[in-house]
């Protein structure tokens, strides 16, 4: 049995919201049952499966959502983007890491738990192939391993520094991961490759395919536009608006603001900022506001790092930025979201969905796999890709997304004047089994929503 999850964005509190620890008990409790479904087997007899893979699939810590990032001044700042191996970076990346893992400490301390047998048990079977529930339960380890995401890509970089670091990752989690790099492909795990094989799966982040948030050149070890946009906009309005303001701004607003980061796709915060503004806001609050916005934009789009991604005489990405993020360009809020989106879309190299590349898979189209897992998008998906036939039996192919572990504010369907977003809360699990576990069902996937509390 083999477990998938992703997009858990825990940060050291700095930003946002993050999911709370009952969540972990609760999907410790639903790794439990589907270990014991899992148990029985296609014949009609019950016997206890032995260890649970579970795969932590990229951003589950979240160090770009920190306003570490902004500690220093200006001039002695450490970016995303500078030397790696710097004894400044590699200490800002360490120190928001620890914090990650202070302020999630009870909630790693239930995947600690559940690698170490504590949390998932089983009983014993008799003789005659049914559960003894009469009997002490007996202990299932989880193997924890970890790949990284764009949100968690410093988990990836070389170095005796940055093994120092993911050893307290090792320890507090409980992965089977060794203190070197955590990969990022398959490709770079030869032991979970092979437990992937084992149950026709292939697992990847999906970042890969977003161009805003991997470099194709660069490759994973390097920053990218979606850094600094989380850095120096997300991560730095709410900051300067708090520096600027204080409380003189409706309580309603600087509440609602510590949510931008949970803001999807990124580009749209400033259509949600605007949003946020028109229901908590004065006219003339509401012209500050964007002052400090637009502001901070100029100086976004004249960074350096930006520029270089800018090509002469051709329509890129950093273009569309110069386009889309000042609030004072706002008319008509509506026309603006969508064109956001269309933006998004032709720029990200994909869509919403992330199912077409997984056809081009090698394992998909050598037929090494029968299904593809991909996280990044937040969004939970199941689609059919093919169906082959072997010579004895026709298997199909099939695309998984495994969601988040997240708050997200999605704009309304409904076509208004001005766009409106509804929070709330959602957990994707996905699992695989393989041979005769589940009595033969191949998967099983699980997806939650909980109302936002305001």
């Amino acid at each position: 049995m083999l477990v998938v999850i992703s997009d858990l964005h825990l940060t050291d509190g700095s930003t946002g919201s993050t999911i709370a620890t009952d969540a972990f008990e609760i999907f410790a409790e639903r790794v439990r049952n589907m270990a014991y479904r899992a148990s029985w087997r296609t014949e009609g007899i019950y016997r206890p499966i032995e260890e649970i893979h579970l795969v932590l699939l990229g951003d589950i810590f979240d160090h770009l959502l920190s306003t570490q990032w902004l500690d220093e001044p200006e001039e002695d700042r450490v970016h995303p983007w500078d030397d790696l191996q710097s004894d400044a970076f590699i200490r800002k990346i360490e120190a928001i890491t620890r914090a990650i893992l202070q302020k999630n400490k009870a909630a790693f301390r239930v995947l600690h738990k559940m690698s170490a047998g504590e949390k998932i048990t089983l009983p014993p079977a008799t003789r005659r192939g049914r559960p003894a529930f009469n009997t002490k339960r007996q202990p299932v380890p989880v193997r924890l391993h970890y790949m990284v995401g764009n949100h968690d890509w410093y988990f990836h970089v070389p170095g005796a520094p940055w093994d120092s670091i993911r050893a307290e990752v090792v320890e507090a989690l409980g992965l089977q991961n060794e203190p070197t790099p955590f990969p990022h492909t398959l490709e770079e795990t030869l032991s979970l490759r092979d437990v992937c094989r084992e149950h026709r799966l292939y697992l990847r982040h999906g970042d890969i395919y977003d161009g805003f948030n991997y470099d194709k050149e660069r490759g994973r070890n390097a920053a990218t536009l979606g850094d600094a946009i989380v850095v120096e906009l997300v991560n730095k309005f709410p900051v300067e608006i708090d520096r600027r303001f204080g409380d003189t701004l409706p309580v309603e607003f600087r509440e609602g603001l510590r949510e931008i980061a949970n803001v999807r796709p990124s580009l749209l915060v400033p259509v949600w900022i605007a949003a946020l503004m028109r229901r908590t806001c004065t006219a003339s609050q509401q012209e500050a506001i964007k002052e400090v916005w637009d502001e901070l934009a100029a100086t976004f789009a004249d960074h350096p790092f930006v520029r270089q991604f800018d090509t002469p005489y051709f329509a890129d990405r950093v273009d569309f930025l110069q386009g889309v993020l000042f609030l004072s360009r706002l008319t008509s809020l509506r026309s603006f979201s969508e064109i956001a989106r269309t933006f998004y879309d032709k720029f990200w190299d994909g869509e919403t969905s992330l199912a077409r590349h997984a056809l081009q898979e090698k394992a998909i189209r050598e037929a090494e796999a029968d299904y593809v897992v991909y996280g990044h998008t937040h969004q939970p998906e199941i689609v059919p890709l093919d169906v082959y036939d072997t010579g004895r039996r026709a298997l199909s192919q099939v695309y998984f997304n495994s969601g988040t572990w997240h708050a997200i504010h999605d704009m309304v369907l409904r076509k208004t004047e001005y766009p409106k977003f509804i929070p709330h809360h959602t957990m994707t699990f996905l699992a695989f089994f393989r041979g005769d576990e589940r009595k033969g069902r191949p998967y099983e996937t699980w997806t939650g929503g909980l109302g936002w509390k305001d």
